[in-house]
C-alpha cells in the first residue's frame, strides 16, 4: 500500500513538472516546446521516477539511499542541461 502511494506521488510530481511548460506556453512566447520536447522530458522524468522508486524500495541503508538519490538528481539535471543548452557540447545538445 505504501509503495502505491509513493509511486502515485512520484509520477504525480513528474506530471506536474511536465505541465509547467505547457501552461507557460499559453501565456508567453518565451517557452516554445514541441511534442518531441515533451516526449523527451517525459521519458527523463518518468524514467527518473522509476529509478527513484527502485532505489527507495530496494536500498535499505539510509546513507546509500541518500547518496543514490542525490546522484540520480544530479544526473537528471546534467542531462536536462545538456539537452537544453549544450553545456558539454555533445551532438545531443540543444544548440
Amino acid at each position: 500500500m505504501l509503495q502505491n502511494k509513493r509511486r502515485v506521488g512520484i509520477f504525480g510530481v513528474a506530471l506536474l513538472i511536465l505541465l509547467l511548460p505547457l501552461i507557460a506556453m499559453q501565456f508567453t512566447n518565451e517557452v516554445n516546446w514541441s511534442l518531441f520536447d515533451f516526449i523527451i522530458a517525459g521519458v527523463l522524468l518518468f524514467g527518473m521516477g522509476i529509478l527513484l522508486d527502485l532505489i527507495l524500495s530496494k536500498v535499505n541503508k539510509i546513507g546509500y539511499r541518500i547518496a543514490l538519490v542525490i546522484a540520480l538528481f544530479i544526473l537528471l539535471i546534467l542531462i536536462w542541461a545538456e539537452l537544453a543548452v549544450g553545456i558539454f557540447g555533445t551532438p545531443f545538445s540543444g544548440n
